[in-house]
């Protein structure tokens, strides 16, 4: 194409990727004609903010509105056509046929590009149970969605809601439903909620909606609502619980938007997303997609991934929006699922692989977990957190991460991700130069102490068992108090304090395999090393202590 052409980028959606993708090739060239087709009524908004309007915690709706059609044109020259809808893709003529979403009476138009960025993100996925429509059952995806939650709260006497599924939009809908007084209970298809949680740091967050009188009824789906008219007043569980309900909020999961693509004869991934180059390019090289609807590379494994996250949205539509501009831009690199969700007081964070993953995959890994505080212990507000590390032996490279907590947890998992994204190891942890001053963080970061962790067991100084270890031939011994032993009681442990340890550990018989437990796992390491250098053989730390043993969930 000459220099002196026009080239017109026309993209298929707005929000994240869709903005991001026009904005960075309007960056790119200045003389493109660019124009963003979007199918609802505002090109782009917070749809991760649309819980916390629920609730009241962001009170102004307007703030939800990143960015207006006025502002586009104003600020970048860009056409924004809001509530129309695109139909279909003719790749050879490259022309989109396009119908007014709103009024179905409009004749269609036809809308010719040069290059074309496919943004339509994921759609809420609408289960059996729920295919009647019914007036006081919604999903939140879209600011109509919120308005029209918001409507019902207001015109009716809504005082028992049910959400179900126990995902990040759920958990989130819980917190704002029980902010403004609504009695609500949440139903998970799956054995636990947060399901890429591993199940003890699930368990956790769990604890931190039993603690506000919710109480999660996992393992368990909705056989079917109970209907007065059209209001749903009841849903029939399949553990045989009805559960009556003023409001029902679905948040069980997303899919791609590909329809339109797979029409156009685009080539899906077998993941079910969209496949595109490390540029974005989908199979035709004049189309490209970002966002929701594609399939990513896993940082980790280098397999093909849904990640339907705001942040991999943003950055593969800024670099579909350059390559479409330019015919260059930086690859888009790997993803984690990088994730974190507040449930009230805790704060839950995760990135990478998780048990069930490399359990499934038969990638072999080890495990180590701290308790830490957020900074030094003795400055005052110091918040506890659970840190753990997947990894893999010898090499120490990092698998996954996951923590449970208060402060500071956001900012421990995106060190992890940072290294895990430069494909770090618990060595490269155990050196990382971070800020320290008592208000924000200790000498020894959780950081390094996941990773010092994570290295005594790689080098054997001692070994670490996991929290959920069956405990039968082991030699086992409990270095906590007496009162800590009574709250928490371990069957068949030999109870030695840690000071009494160098004169009472030739009670024990040095030829056994021994494992040593204590509150969080400091303590047990200390008595680990004297027993190793006692001449024990066989000797393990129970990595996170009682405190998360206590936290395995019950069968």
């Amino acid at each position: 194409m000459s220099s002196k052409t026009t080239q017109r980028i026309v993209i298929v959606g707005g929000v994240a990727a869709g903005a991001s993708a026009a904005t960075r090739a309007r960056r790119i060239d200045p003389n493109a004609e660019i124009t963003i087709l979007e199918k609802g009524p505002a090109v782009s908004f917070a749809n991760c903010g649309l819980p916390y309007h629920l609730g009241g915690e962001i009170p102004d709706r307007n703030k939800l509105l990143v960015a207006t059609a006025e502002l586009f044109w104003n600020r970048f020259r860009i056409y924004v056509r809001t509530n129309e809808e695109v139909i279909s893709i003719d790749t050879e003529a490259k022309v989109l046929t396009v119908k007014d979403s709103v009024d179905p009476t409009r004749t269609f138009t036809q809308v010719a590009y040069d290059k074309l960025i496919l943004a339509m993100g994921a759609e809420p996925v609408l289960p059996p149970f729920a295919q009647a429509r019914s007036s006081n059952v919604f999903q939140l995806w879209t600011l109509p969605d919120m308005d029209g939650i918001l409507e019902r709260i207001k015109q009716t006497k809504v005082a028992r809601a049910l959400v179900v599924g126990a995902g990040f939009v759920g958990i989130e809908v819980v917190e704002q439903l029980h902010r403004i007084g609504i009695q609500v209970d949440l139903v998970e298809r799956s054995p636990r909620v947060l399901n890429r949680l591993d199940p003890i740091f699930a368990n956790m967050a769990c604890n931190a909606l039993r603690k506000e009188s919710i109480h999660p009824m996992t393992g368990q789906s909705v056989l079917e609502f109970k209907r007065e008219g059209d209001k749903v007043v009841a849903a029939v569980l399949s553990g045989g619980k009805t559960l009556a309900t003023d409001l029902v909020i679905l948040g069980v999961g997303v899919r791609p938007r590909t329809k339109l693509a797979v029409e156009a004869g685009l080539t899906l991934g077998d993941s079910g997303g969209l496949l595109v180059n490390e540029f974005m390019q989908t199979s035709d090289p004049s189309i490209y997609a970002a966002g929701d609807l594609v399939e990513y590379t896993h940082q980790i494994t280098g397999s093909k991934t849904l990640n339907p996250l705001a942040g991999p949205a943003n950055r593969s539509g800024r670099i579909a929006g350059e390559h479409a501009a330019s015919g260059k831009s930086q690859p888009m690199g790997g993803v984690l699922g990088t994730s974190i969700v507040r449930v009230f007081e805790t704060t839950v964070g995760m990135t990478g692989l998780n048990e069930k993953y490399l359990d499934e995959h038969k990638i072999p890994y080890r495990t180590a977990i701290i308790q830490a505080t957020h900074h030094a212990s003795y400055f005052p507000g110091a918040s506890n957190m659970q840190l753990k590390v997947l990894y893999e032996a010898p090499s120490g490279r990092i698998l996954g991460a996951q923590a449970v907590g208060g402060d500071g947890v956001d900012k421990r998992i995106d060190v992890l991700a940072t290294a895990m994204t430069l494909g770090g190891t618990v060595y490269d942890l155990a050196r990382i130069d971070l800020a320290y001053a008592p208000p924000y963080g200790s000498a020894k970061d959780p950081i390094h102490m996941i990773a010092f962790t994570a290295i005594n067991d790689l080098q054997g100084h001692p070994r670490l068992l996991t929290p959920d270890a069956q405990l039968e031939g082991f030699q086992v011994v409990d270095v906590r108090t007496a009162k800590e032993r009574s709250e928490l009681p371990l069957p068949n442990a030999v109870p030695i304090a840690i000071d009494d340890l160098p004169r009472d550990c030739n009670q024990l018989d040095p030829t056994r395999p021994t494992v040593v437990v204590c509150h969080s796992g400091k303590r047990a390491h200390i008595g680990a090393c004297r027993l190793q250098a006692s001449g024990f053989s066989q000797v393990f730390n129970l990595t996170g202590g009682m405190s998360v043993r206590s936290q395995i969930p019950k069968q």
